[in-house]
């Protein structure tokens, strides 16, 4: 699986979701209010890391799920 082909989900204890994409321009987060900022390599890690300890007792998930791809149709 490629970076290109996952969304990656970080949900909180209060169910405040943001979402995580990568594109051709690199990573994009979309927070649960809609607010969309781009981002690098880095900041995402620093975003999902400290969730993923096995120390985590803040509650917050992360869940990474197979993008949907768009086919292209092509006509003869």
């Amino acid at each position: 699986m490629r970076n290109d082909e996952c969304v990656i989900y970080l949900i909180t204890k209060g169910g405040a979701v943001q979402r995580y994409v990568r594109d051709k321009k690199g990573w994009t987060q979309k927070s649960s209010k809609g607010i969309i900022r781009r981002m690098t390599a880095e900041q995402l890690l620093s975003h999902l890391l400290p969730p993923l300890l096995k120390e985590n007792n803040r509650g917050v998930r992360v869940i990474v799920e197979r993008r949907k791809r768009k086919r292209k149709l092509i006509l003869d």
